[in-house]
């Protein structure tokens, strides 16, 4: 498989740093020709210098038909990866629950709405969404991030359930802890539930490249999210119970 990368025309989405730009690396490494996006010009020319890419900076939801020309009219493989860490109960502000949605999800969705017409009619394209575990499970003390995370999880599971007879493949990445900005974004909450297992960004990459070659929808970087998984399915009201007390613990430690 990776030698299917090699001339690709690869998009990353937020990488800049953390995640993204361990993906970038990957795929370059399997000679693909790699779009680097971030808010961030600076370092999005950066990951771009370093890997041979091409940059093109700027909002993750608009940016398809830049990168569309950079590659010279082809995107194979598109990774959805930008996102907001967005914390918060159910009083954060309006325009947080609405920059959540806007980058967690609905970039997602702009995005497969410029790429799927010319990939279903061709008969193939990859669709990679850096999702969470938190798409799977939830998050303590970040309402925004878990309910926009399931979405984005949701989202992934559409595409791949509805395309994949007309040779869509989807992958869906969902980590705990990475060690990113993103992470040390996310406070105490962060540090008593993913600090203690967090992983590098390349241990996600291997994952997913790992992913790509056994053809697999659901990416875990962390093995043991596919049993947490099947312990909330089986018993939620058990696993409910344990993730209060995960919860009680935070706020008597302080919040």
């Amino acid at each position: 498989m990776v030698e299917a990368m090699q001339d690709a025309g690869v998009v990353v989405t937020g990488a800049g740093g953390g995640i993204g730009a361990a993906l970038a690396r990957r795929f370059a490494a399997a000679g693909a020709r790699v779009v680097v996006n971030d808010l961030d010009a600076v370092k999005a020319a950066a990951v771009a210098e370093e890997i041979g890419g091409i940059a093109v900076p700027g909002d993750a939801s608009t940016i398809v038909a830049d990168a569309r020309e950079a590659l010279g009219g082809t995107v194979d493989v598109y990774c959805a990866n930008a996102g907001l860490p967005s914390g918060g109960s159910e009083a954060a502000p309006a325009r947080v629950w609405e920059l959540a949605w806007d980058v967690n999800v609905m970039a997602h969705v702009r995005a497969a709405e410029e790429l799927l017409p010319a990939w279903l009619e061709r008969g193939s394209g990859r669709f990679v969404s850096t999702v969470s575990a938190a798409g799977l499970l939830t998050m303590i003390g970040a309402a925004p991030y878990s309910v926009t995370k399931h979405g984005a999880y949701a989202f992934a599971e559409w595409l791949s359930l509805t395309y994949r007879h007309r040779g869509l493949k989807v992958h869906a990445i969902c980590p705990q802890g990475v060690r990113t900005d993103m992470l040390a974004g996310t406070g105490s909450a962060g540090d008593l539930v993913l600090l203690p297992t967090a992983i590098e960004p390349e241990a996600v990459a291997d994952a997913l490249f790992a992913g790509i070659e056994e053809d697999r929808f659901l990416i875990l970087p962390h093995p043991e999210v596919a049993e947490y998984y099947r312990a909330r399915a089986g018993d939620p009201e058990r696993w409910l119970t344990n993730m209060n007390h995960i919860q009680q613990k935070w706020e008597a430690d302080g919040r």
